[in-house]
């Protein structure tokens, strides 16, 4: 008779802390499980842990990475990342995949899709759901952010889902924006919304190898023409369009060092230290806002109102404001 699997030994505060710290990859995984956990003990164990470590947090460069399905992303974070890994980063990639709105769950196949980058022991890909969350990236990345950089990622780059203008969300969380395009599509816009070009510190049009050199050294001409006339997302820097390829490093070398150059501009201006307390104080009001939605939602007088209230107004019996008002004033 086959002996049944050993159950896993339940961490303390203490133990969830020194693992992270001390960048044990398993604690780690278990802890960004922790924070994503929706059931209220853990969520106070969770923001336990983010106070414990919250200190040693911060020291990595956050790079946004989005841009239209069939770009490229994956294969060029892939490529990225084993380049930085080779010459001594530590690299987190936290990749955001779709949550299905019929069932909530998804695929989370980055890991299979990133296999030369999985074996480098430098680095760590976590794949995250949306569950959910609108602007292309999961509900608690910004936790798992944190935790990544306690465990001494000094580069974390998060691969978005290309959803379009609501990119903004994660334009939130990072220290640099990068927006990967494609050549070849026929209208250069096509797909992609001017609002995301303009939230964009640096434009790429990937794939710029082989017979696609010239079409894609094109579309990076127009590109460019168009941001001479948008206003730069970021102070004190002039966003450019550049050609890369996964297939050739120095492209992406070219690439990294130009984030770099982004990097060292912002932070010599102020303008990176006065973005990363923005996005703090933004990040605790958009806490507020959901543990209020969330408080309203569980709340018994609402929940005995609700049903009744919803059918009026599906039967047009009830304006939506009115409705909202009295659901409202149930609180």
């Amino acid at each position: 008779m086959q002996n049944p699997p050993a159950k896993r030994r339940k961490l303390t505060l203490d133990d969830y802390a020194r693992g992270v710290l001390a960048a044990d990859i398993g604690i780690l995984s278990r802890a960004i499980t922790l924070v994503e956990s929706n059931h209220p003990a853990h969520g106070v164990l969770a923001q336990e842990l983010l106070t414990r470590v919250l200190p040693h947090t911060g020291h990595s460069i956050r790079v946004g990475i989005t841009g239209v399905p069939g770009a490229g992303k994956s294969t060029l974070i892939e490529s990225l990342g084993c380049q930085l890994c080779e010459i001594g980063h530590r690299v987190a990639i936290l990749a955001v995949d779709p949550s299905s709105s019929v069932t909530g769950g998804s695929i989370l196949g980055d890991k299979t899709r990133m296999q030369n980058l999985v074996r480098q022991p430098n680095a760590y890909i976590r794949p995250t759901p949306t569950s959910g969350s609108r602007g292309g990236v999961g509900r608690k990345s910004r936790e798992t952010l944190l935790l990544c950089e306690a465990a001494g990622y000094d580069v974390i780059l998060v691969e978005t889902v290309g959803v379009g203008q609501n990119e903004i969300t994660v334009r939130s969380m990072v220290d640099c924006f990068l927006l990967v395009m494609l050549a070849g599509a026929g209208d250069e816009l096509q797909g992609i919304k001017k609002g995301v070009i303009e939230i964009a510190d640096l434009l790429a049009v990937n794939k710029a190898d082989g017979d696609n050199v010239i079409p894609a050294q094109l579309a990076c001409a127009e590109y460019n023409r168009i941001l001479h006339f948008l206003q730069p997302a970021t102070p004190g820097w002039e966003t450019h369009c550049y050609t890369c390829s996964a297939l050739i490093p120095a492209t992406l070398a070219s690439l990294w060092k130009t984030i770099g150059e982004f990097i060292a501009a912002t932070r010599a201006s102020g303008a990176f230290a006065q973005r990363r307390k923005d996005q703090s104080i933004a990040w605790m009001h958009a806490m507020i806002e959901e543990e209020l939605r969330h408080r309203f939602i569980r709340n018994p007088r609402v929940k005995q109102l609700l049903p009744e209230i919803e059918k009026q107004v599906a039967n047009q019996t009830l304006p939506a404001a009115a409705a909202a008002c009295r659901i409202l004033e149930a609180l």
